[in-house]
């Protein structure tokens, strides 16, 4: 299971380094174009609109058909979206680029996440897989924008020219070949049976469930921490004039708390309960949140953005090990799809709320909103009681 449990973590960590580098490369090439901080909100919720749309068919395609298939086709849109923007690196082949690298690194997590979950023998397990899958993203936030950005400043005659956004885009289109590799021997596991009784349930008949509304709700709290800390920082580095080697390594800096909080994400989580967990991480990042903006240097914004990574990076493996606690084996990949729906479409409706509250009374009330809101959603979170999930 250890070397299965690796193989999809290496494959994550490619397929989704593709996204978040196309993250960081388009919003810079945009800018750098002349658009506004309107139009890379846009730019950017172009990434998560696909997966709205695409969950939870995908969720229900991942039930009928385990890993591999998933994968595969999450392989060639990823690609095809990055091929785009080597050859027309023009704002609406962009807007194509976030669509296609955006809608594949959603259908291949609900894929890898449905996976590691069926392998999990019990609750304790599931923390734990869950906890060594979420290091996937945290890695591949930091490999994509990182090595994005030293291509763009690096690769052409002079920094941030046309020659080196497109060596970015060319490096992003092969990473998603890699991920495949790396699961394509994988055995699929056996699909969960299915009763007569539950052939007919609709996905709506999940939110029936008030654990599940709650948790989904939790869940898109924080998710909008991440939202924001993405779109904030390059508009920052961009109106202090940060190159953009500097703003992958602050998104970067994120990336790299969240994975090494992960690692001994398994030691903790054995000794405090999700509810715990979950409660405290919006408390602090609420603190943070209203901290940030004042800390003007590459080197202070760094050390918050590291910060929030530690307290962030302990949230998705709770919400993930509670949603297959409170989930019937057959419909893991549907309730997967639910809660990718519901947070991308916070994430295409965010992005367009950052980018016009920005441009109104500035990026630092949108730190302040989004924190104040997280802060409200803590009593939330503690009440999503261990003794009410097993």
């Amino acid at each position: 299971m250890k070397r299965e449990l690796a193989q999809i973590i290496t494959s994550q960590i490619f397929l989704h380094a593709a996204m978040t580098g196309m993250r960081l490369a388009t919003p810079l090439l945009a800018l750098q174009q002349g658009y506004s901080a309107m139009a890379v909100g846009v730019l950017l919720a172009l990434f998560s609109i696909t997966q709205v749309f695409m969950a939870i068919p995908a969720g229900r395609f991942t039930d009928r058909h385990g890993l591999r298939k998933p994968v595969q086709i999450s392989v060639a849109i990823a690609v095809v979206g990055a091929l785009a923007a080597v050859l027309l690196p023009v704002f609406s082949v962009l807007c194509f680029a976030a669509l296609a690298t955006g809608g594949a690194a959603g259908f291949g997590v609900i894929a890898f996440q449905r996976h590691v979950g069926r392998m999990s023998s019990d609750a304790n397990q599931l923390k734990e897989s869950f906890s060594w899958l979420a290091i996937g993203p945290s890695v591949s936030n930091f490999v994509g924008p990182f090595f994005a950005g030293l291509l763009i400043d690096h690769a052409g005659a002079v920094p941030a020219d046309a020659a080196g956004f497109r060596a970015a885009f060319v490096m992003l289109a092969i990473m998603p070949l890699v991920a495949w590799y790396w699961i394509r021997n994988i055995q699929e596991q056996e699909r969960a049976p299915v009763h007569p009784e539950q052939a007919n349930t609709r996905v709506w008949d999940l939110l029936k469930e008030p654990l599940m509304r709650r948790l989904l709700l939790v869940n898109w709290l924080l998710s909008s921490c991440w939202d924001v800390h993405t779109f904030v920082v390059p508009v920052l580095g961009h109106e202090r004039g940060f190159s953009a080697s500097v703003v992958g390594t602050i998104l970067g800096s994120f990336a790299v708390a969240s994975a090494l909080i992960r690692v001994i994400l398994p030691w903790i989580a054995r000794r405090l309960q999700e509810y715990r967990l979950l409660a405290g991480a919006m408390i602090l990042a609420a603190l943070i949140f209203g901290t940030y903006p004042f800390f003007e240097s590459p080197l202070t914004m760094g050390v918050c953005s590291v910060c929030l990574g530690l307290v962030l990076g302990v949230v998705q493996p709770m919400i993930m090990s509670t949603l297959h606690q409170i989930t019937p084996a057959h419909r893991q990949g549907e309730a997967l799809g639910l809660r990718f729906m519901a947070v991308n479409a916070s994430s295409v409706v965010m992005p367009l709320i950052f980018g016009a509250a920005g441009a109104v009374a500035g990026v630092s009330a949108v730190f302040w909103v989004v924190g104040a809101g997280v802060a409200s959603g803590s009593p939330m979170a503690w009440r999503l009681r261990p003794k009410k999930l097993h």
